[in-house]
């Protein structure tokens, strides 16, 4: 069992260096990674393939889609 002031301690050290972190990273200049740079793209490119493939395949199978219950 770890004493009161031990664990205080170890939650000063703790917090402090998680300051220190958050100041480090804080002031660097961070490069544009793979999702800063294509990432729009790359999202815009997958939708359209997800359309132009569901539509393609609605209106090449064959079904009737019967959307009116009127006329049977």
């Amino acid at each position: 069992m770890m004493l009161p002031m031990a664990k205080n301690s170890l939650r000063h050290l703790q917090d402090r260096t998680m300051q220190q972190t958050i100041a480090r990273q804080s002031h660097q200049k961070r490069a544009p990674d793979f999702h800063d740079k294509y990432g729009n793209a790359v999202l815009a490119s997958g939708a359209t393939v997800c359309v132009a493939v569901w539509t393609g395949t609605a209106t090449q199978i064959g079904t009737e889609w019967n959307l009116s219950p009127m006329g049977r």
